[in-house]
């Protein structure tokens, strides 16, 4: 562990096994404010999936994660660094441009539109990244994309173009080019809900196959079923803030609060 790392850790309590770990995080546009003082810490080689209302705050925290949004307040860190800054005394700096993309290579993201590049095949699609941001050598980099492919069932895809496959085929090239970086985390802004219902499925089994080899997600989702069975804790966000986490099982079957139950009677 760098020395950063274990800093950080002792000086904010970090847990020694948390890959997640916000503390009073909030976010604002303007007057409005979206986040009002987010707690959560997810422990490596688990699946916490996020559930709630549009509106609630789920995507926004989502993409506070990777710095995709930045904080208004609180502190969030990755496998205990900061994404987007360095802390020098008692204050944030945020880091410069290459040293935010060298950071935000460690956590994959996966959004309800594919973003595949579309004048590219899935096989220069996935090898993008890992040789232009890595510099891994182009036939490593294919190599370790055949594997990729093959675990989510694509290998007989690899010189297709997005526009040939389905919705369902192009989420799962997707799960593999965030793959092909070999992230410590893989964050998931529901990413079957651009989908037809008959492929839904299909992305889902890719997502419990990586959950099995220990892959920490954290999976903004509606798909209350998923949540059920391949979750390790459930959140359910509303305003802006956690209103009830806990064993996805146990909540689903019986919500402490009564705006979680409000809420799932809607979705069960």
């Amino acid at each position: 562990m760098s020395n950063i790392k274990a800093e950080n850790r002792t000086r904010f309590g970090v847990p020694a096994n948390s890959m997640v770990f916000a503390r009073a995080v909030h976010k604002s546009y303007g007057q409005l404010e979206v986040l009002k003082g987010v707690d959560l810490d997810v422990p490596a080689g688990t699946v916490a999936c996020i559930i709630g209302p549009s509106g609630s705050g789920k995507s926004t925290f989502l993409r506070c994660i990777n710095h995709l949004e930045k904080l208004s307040g609180g502190i969030l860190l990755v496998d205990g660094e900061f994404v987007g800054y360095d802390l020098r005394g008692d204050k944030l700096f945020e880091v410069k441009d290459d040293e935010l993309c060298k950071r935000r290579a460690e956590i994959g993201m996966l959004f309800q539109s594919f973003n595949l590049f579309s004048h590219m095949t899935v096989m220069e699609n996935i090898i993008e990244a890992p040789t232009q941001v890595r510099r891994v050598p182009v036939d490593k980099a294919k190599a370790e994309a055949e594997v990729l492919l093959a675990r989510v069932g694509l290998s007989d895809k690899v010189d297709r173009y997005p526009r040939e496959l389905s919705g369902g085929q192009q989420q799962r090239v997707a799960i593999a080019r965030a793959m092909a970086m070999k992230p410590k985390v893989l964050l998931f802004d529901e990413p079957t809900s651009a989908l037809d219902p008959e492929l839904v499925g299909e992305v889902l089994q890719v997502m419990r196959d990586l959950a099995q080899t220990g892959m920490t997600m954290v999976v903004v989702t509606h798909e209350i079923g998923f949540a059920r069975e391949i979750g390790d804790e459930l959140i359910f966000m509303d305003g802006g803030v956690i209103v009830e986490r806990g064993n996805p099982r146990e909540m689903i079957a019986k919500p402490k609060s009564p705006r979680t139950a409000e809420f799932l009677s809607k979705v069960l």
